[in-house]
């Protein structure tokens, strides 16, 4: 019996050296990359979900969307947000979703959230180094500025 077995692929370009990538040095820096990479048309209109992939200087090895959701909430799986980390050899993960509310107050929701991903990147080595809240107008919301991280 011929049984087809679907496999997980993360592609990325390598056409930019790692060197000319962005360099994260603090919240401002990933908030505003995160902000001029989103898409206009829908940050106001529905949460989502995506993690900065980080190499061991900072450098951003890329930006992936781990989910898309309704009005006020996004589903987050984190055994795909840790598969996406491994497959992609990175050793540090900024989080980020938006509230298309503008109201940067993190939820509970997203308070349990951040400290599953911390805890569970611990286990793996993996560094956690922020989450971010982003709003439709550019403000954004820090954890580890907040000392919730």
């Amino acid at each position: 019996m011929n049984t087809k077995v679907n496999e997980i692929k993360i592609s990325y370009s390598d056409k930019i050296k790692i060197t000319d990538a962005p360099k994260i040095k603090c919240s401002e820096d990933a908030a505003n990359l995160l902000y001029n990479r989103w898409d206009n048309d829908t940050i106001g209109l529905h949460e989502s979900f995506k993690i900065l992939l980080l190499n061991n200087s900072n450098f951003v090895k890329g930006i992936y969307e781990l989910s898309k959701g309704g009005i006020s909430a996004t589903c987050v799986d984190v055994r795909i947000l840790f598969a996406t980390v491994l497959k992609s050899l990175s050793v540090g993960i900024i989080m980020a979703h938006n509230h298309p509310s503008g109201k940067l107050e993190p939820s509970k929701a997203d308070i349990e959230l951040t400290e599953k991903v911390k805890e569970a990147g611990k286990f793996l080595d993996i560094k956690v180094l922020d989450h971010l809240i982003i709003a439709p107008q550019g403000d954004y919301y820090s954890f580890a500025d907040e000392g919730i991280l």
